[in-house]
């Protein structure tokens, strides 16, 4: 209740003329519908609002199209984009007739993995501290067509346009190819782009604690501080949306695709994890790393489910041309404290309360709900089971003798191979009805029509390769 009263007070003060209710679906997408301030009341955040499932990819048939979004009140935030003073909310789907989560509601799954915490008493609390990397682009162009299959991108930071001509002179200061970690101004000719994205983000509420260009040309992240599951899940939604449309401001374009260009990093989306229990960390010991042995264990269960995982935290068919084993990828399932090579990695900390556990294999397009939920989902597993990660590996996985690299694991190599190995191996997800066989064999439904979409297009690079054959 006094989220309510807290909703509706910020309401007045802020003299909200539009309510946007918000919702993600099961591709990961922020949707939304707009009311006028006047139809929202106390009643409203338990009563929801209905609408019309069967129009959301993934969801529900004509014939039973009647959905009910119930806001979280303990959500709301103004957004800093629209005219008019409008309150954002994010909603929960349930079913009108019983009340009921509906299984294929991405945000339900990640509420429902929280509780499974507590009630394994492992654990009664979980933190997600989610790094984020992203592109931006002055000109997006692309084409899928019968006669016609291009994409082309430019910016004027990007690597390649040391001699291009533009209005006046070429400054000539910008990032070459890997060269874009940390150079200050005029270099990094996007501080105050991005310091606008993160302070944009703190007057919504968010913590957040940093920003800088990344690695690759146009590349760039934004830093926050970790909050619990849904939380962040959240917090990832505005963060998309933020970086979007304050890009859109700016005349430029942001997306969050793993591998937007050919010979650059591609973006990944490190997700950092803890488990506490009374106030105490689970994951701090005396075993490797200061680690604790159900952190090692958690790792165990990642390590061991990782090609499952792989549909949905990296579910696209995009997000394996950026995890390539050889180049600068977490291709290999092992884990490390001295290098970001493996999979996982251990974040060094002087704290205790710090000691975390980091899976670098995730990227941006996942479904921040379902990513988060399914990685708690294995690490527990691997808790419950003791299920052994094996020694670490403290060598530079990159340049290993090719017999040892034969000897470590992958993760997979396609959305298709991970799409295989979820139907194979998903039984860790269905524990206290997290996920349910119904929603995973929806959200595997729709990522088999991107597999099939992407699999029957020609690409440029086969006619460069076969036509003259």
């Amino acid at each position: 209740m006094s989220s309510f009263k807290t909703a509706l007070k910020l309401m007045k003060d802020e003299e909200v003329e539009y309510v946007d209710i918000r919702f993600t679906d099961p591709r990961g997408k922020l949707q939304h519908v707009t009311l006028v301030a006047d139809l929202v009341d106390e009643d409203f955040f338990s009563e929801g609002f209905m609408f019309d499932g069967s129009s959301i990819a993934g969801w529900k048939s004509i014939d039973q199209s009647d959905m009910k979004l119930i806001p979280d009140a303990s959500s709301v935030y103004i957004d800093p984009f629209y005219a008019e003073k409008t309150m954002c909310v994010h909603c929960n789907v349930v079913e009108p007739d019983t009340g009921e989560s509906y299984s294929r509601d991405p945000r339900s799954t990640a509420i429902k993995a929280e509780a499974y915490l507590k009630s394994t008493g492992i654990g009664d609390t979980s933190y997600w501290g989610p790094e984020a990397e992203f592109f931006l682009f002055d000109d997006v162009r692309y084409a899928v067509t019968m006669n016609k299959v291009s994409f082309q991108v430019d910016a004027i930071d990007g690597a390649w346009n040391t001699d291009a001509s533009f209005d006046g002179a070429n400054s000539g200061h910008r990032p070459g190819v890997k060269g874009g970690y940390f150079p200050v101004n005029p270099i990094d000719d996007a501080q105050d782009l991005r310091g606008e994205m993160l302070s944009t983000m703190k007057r919504m509420g968010m913590k957040v604690d940093k920003h800088h260009h990344e690695v690759a040309s146009n590349q760039h992240e934004l830093g926050m501080i970790f909050g619990g599951l849904v939380e962040q899940a959240d917090n990832m939604q505005k963060y998309k949306y933020v970086i979007h449309n304050v890009a859109h401001a700016y005349g430029k374009s942001a997306t969050f695709m793993p591998k937007p260009m050919a010979g650059d990093n591609g973006s990944g989306m490190h997700v950092n994890m803890s488990i506490w229990k009374d106030g105490k960390p689970v994951f701090a010991g005396d075993k490797y790393a200061d680690l604790s042995q159900e952190a090692l264990y958690f790792i165990g269960g990642i390590l061991k489910h990782a090609k499952a995982l792989n549909a949905l935290t990296n579910p696209s068919t995009n997000a394996y041309k950026r995890l390539i084993p050889g180049f600068e990828a977490p291709v290999l399932r092992a884990y490390s404290a001295r290098n970001r090579s493996g999979a996982v990695r251990i974040p060094w900390t002087e704290s205790p309360k710090a000691k975390r556990v980091e899976a670098r294999f995730p990227d941006p397009s996942a479904n921040p709900y379902l990513c988060y939920a399914a990685l708690l989902m294995a690490g527990l597993d691997g808790i419950k089971n003791k299920i052994d990660p094996g020694a670490p590996s403290d060598k530079d996985l990159y340049d290993l003798p090719p017999e040892e690299l034969a000897a470590i694991p992958t993760v997979c190599g396609s959305l298709r191979e991970a799409l295989d190995e979820l139907a194979k191996n998903h039984d860790f997800l269905l524990a206290g009805d997290v996920f349910t066989k119904d929603q995973l064999e929806g959200y595997m439904a729709l990522k088999w029509e991107e597999v099939y979409a992407y699999e029957h297009t020609p690409h440029p690079i086969e006619y460069q390769m076969y036509y003259s054959c």
